[in-house]
């Protein structure tokens, strides 16, 4: 069963506002958890719980750090792939779904969400449970709700953080986790732990750092909560012939698997799905590399994390798991380096394409905007920049 709300979880959504005006981000630490308590308090938290984080809650320079160091994939699609689907996590993988067959079957039943995909993610969140974090939890949510960065993310976990104290599942000196708060096997956050979180061993709690049946039942019922549709695909390789219309390649548009085969694409291994299914040609590295049609499914992967790289590399370890070939990985173009990206950026900006800040980042935007110029200037439009488009351009 889906865990339900308390009150006072259910009472955050009509207090956050005042709560967010009355306890201001920045300025003493100590006066800001004074706050804190005041506001948990007066919105019916358990006293012995609130008392117990804002006693344990210390400000964390290095969580600081991470968060203002963080940075976006880099790497490209082979380097991260490659890097992340080893031999390692496809036995180890296949070990565990046999282990937990039982709750994997529950999981599959209940939510819809086949064995090989909630793997695929407890294996890249944290080689299946083995590196989850030692940043103590209470400190990097308060931390964080403290700086004026994004605190409206990360004051409803720490309030958060005080129910699942309430309820015996987190303990302020001990747990430990991501520096940005992520909890257990699959990196959850309090709220989603609180509100999507399943008993799977039956002991009364949920324990995602340490009860695997915990961490696989709760990460599927997380992953239908964003969307995720039972018995339909998520992502398969195909072959493509040269006259393909690249440009029509990346998420923005979907097409049905129809219209693709007709340009004559083809699965690598086994059968197309049906007709009446809508999907997106994914070419992480241009039309000489790997190439993905993505399904709806594709769409929960980037809800779980909005990097392109590693949603795609999350869903291509899913079907590895599942049975599929390794991809071929083909000879891409070569692409650019950092200060390549930069020098692009600029000269894409002033053609009057947004990519956002000039930061060497092959992000959705720049994807785009040089889709575009390969299109305007006769170009094969996979948007994979080449040092031929720079030079071009």
């Amino acid at each position: 069963m889906k865990f339900p709300l308390t009150a006072a979880l259910l009472s955050l959504s009509i207090a956050f506002p005042s709560f967010a005006q009355n306890v201001p981000c920045g300025g003493s630490f100590s006066d800001f958890m004074q706050g804190i308590k005041a506001e948990a308090l007066a919105a019916g938290y358990d006293p012995a719980a609130v008392d117990a984080v804002v006693r344990s809650a210390r400000q964390d320079q290095k969580v600081l750090s991470r968060d203002r160091a963080q940075g976006v994939f880099r790497q490209t699609f082979l380097e991260f792939s490659q890097r992340s689907v080893s031999s390692y996590r496809m036995t180890k993988g296949a070990q565990n779904m046999e282990r937990y067959s039982a709750t994997f079957n529950r999981a599959r039943s209940e939510f819809g969400v086949p064995p090989e995909v909630i793997t695929a993610f407890w294996a890249l969140e944290t080689d299946y449970g083995a590196v989850q974090g030692d940043f103590n939890t209470v400190n990097a949510l308060a931390t964080l709700a403290h700086d004026c960065r994004r605190p409206q993310l990360f004051r409803p976990q720490l309030l958060g953080a005080i129910e699942m104290v309430a309820r015996g599942d987190l303990d302020p000196a001990t747990t430990t986790g991501a520096w940005a708060g992520e909890i257990g096997m699959v990196q959850m956050l309090p709220e989603d732990i609180l509100s999507k979180g399943i008993d799977g061993d039956g002991d009364g709690h949920v324990k995602l750092k340490t009860s695997a049946p915990d961490a696989i039942l709760t990460a599927a019922n997380l992953l239908r909560s964003l969307g995720w549709k039972a018995g339909e695909p998520w992502l398969i390789e195909v072959t493509a012939p040269d006259s393909t219309r690249w440009e029509l390649s990346g998420l923005g548009t979907k097409l049905g698997v129809g219209d693709w085969e007709a340009m004559g694409l083809r699965a690598r291994n086994g059968n197309m799905p049906g007709d009446g299914m809508q999907a997106s040609l994914l070419l992480p590295q241009g039309r000489k590399g790997p190439k993905f049609l993505a399904f709806r499914n594709f769409d929960v992967y980037l809800e779980w994390n909005q990097s392109f790289i590693y949603s795609t590399t999350a869903a291509y370890l899913a079907t590895r798991l599942g049975g599929a070939k390794r991809y071929a990985a083909g000879n891409p173009d070569t692409g650019l380096n950092d200060a390549q990206m930069k020098e692009l950026q600029r000269k894409l900006a002033a053609r009057g394409h947004d990519v956002g800040k000039i930061d060497g980042i092959l992000g959705a935007r720049t994807r785009d905007a040089v889709q575009a110029e390969q299109l305007r200037l006769g170009m094969p439009a996979d948007a994979w920049p080449t040092p031929a488009l720079l030079s071009k351009l």
